[in-house]
């Protein structure tokens, strides 16, 4: 071979690796960056970090931020959103807790006629942060080892006197068989066999009430039950349910 093919040969070449460190470069360009930092950015710009929303995060979850999987979301420190609308009750919304987005869902279809007192037999709490990592435990017990779609309840409430969005007004509850899609269902956190929940509580739930048959997702003539009426079962608690048998809409009539 002569030495004027050989130096042509050697440049063909090293124009060949040239251009294939741009190529390289360029997808990194193009793929690296958009993807890690630029649809990442509305996470960062409320001074929130990405991550699985099954890691404890100390503010509240807020969905749609963040690049990737459904369960990638944005934690961040926002103040936790009351998404009731009526008064003598706050609703706190499912982002305000850091729910995961449930699997799949049904809608419900209102009004409802029937609506259901539940307790957890669980864990207690008087605070939001403690009300809102309880939210979380009974999420994920439901969905990871109980294999449903969601928590099960439409709302719960905690011992601060505040009401927690569960599947809400306008999904089908997993909460009491046989009857999830003609009511909606309150659970207290705690277990209450033994002793009552306290007053803001119990006022809280029948407020959230008023506000169903107000806003049209309960209707005015509903029925209201607890648990152990329609299933072999201790809840709501053996005080609990003494107490709501004197509550408006009781009915001892089988559903």
């Amino acid at each position: 071979m002569s030495r004027n093919c050989a130096y042509v040969i050697f440049v063909v070449i090293g124009h060949i690796l040239e251009l294939t460190m741009l190529i390289a470069l360029f997808f990194s360009c193009i793929v690296v960056i958009p993807l890690v930092a630029g649809s990442d950015a509305p996470c960062h710009n409320i001074g929130g970090t990405c991550q699985d929303d099954h890691l404890h995060c100390s503010g509240s979850y807020a969905t749609g931020l963040c690049s990737g999987d459904a369960h990638r979301r944005c934690c961040s420190s926002h103040t936790a959103v009351d998404i009731g609308g009526c008064s003598g009750v706050k609703i706190y919304s499912r982002d305000s807790w850091g729910a995961r987005q449930p699997k799949s869902f049904s809608t419900f279809h209102t009004p409802a006629s029937l609506f259901f007192i539940h307790h957890t037999a669980g864990h207690g709490c008087h605070d939001f942060d403690s009300c809102a990592h309880t939210l979380r435990g009974i999420q994920n017990y439901h969905m990871d080892t109980r294999g449903w779609n969601d928590i099960g309840y439409s709302f719960l409430v905690g011992q601060d006197g505040n009401v927690y969005e569960g599947r809400g007004w306008h999904h089908v509850g997993a909460h009491t068989q046989g009857y999830n899609s003609r009511g909606f269902a309150a659970s207290f956190m705690g277990n209450f066999m033994t002793h009552l929940p306290n007053a803001a509580s119990m006022n809280a739930v029948k407020a959230l009430i008023a506000c169903g048959v107000q806003k049209g997702y309960i209707s005015p003539s509903y029925h209201l039950y607890g648990h152990r009426d329609v299933g072999s079962t201790e809840c709501p608690g053996d005080q609990l349910y003494k107490e709501i048998q004197s509550w408006p809409h009781y009915s001892h009539t089988h559903p």
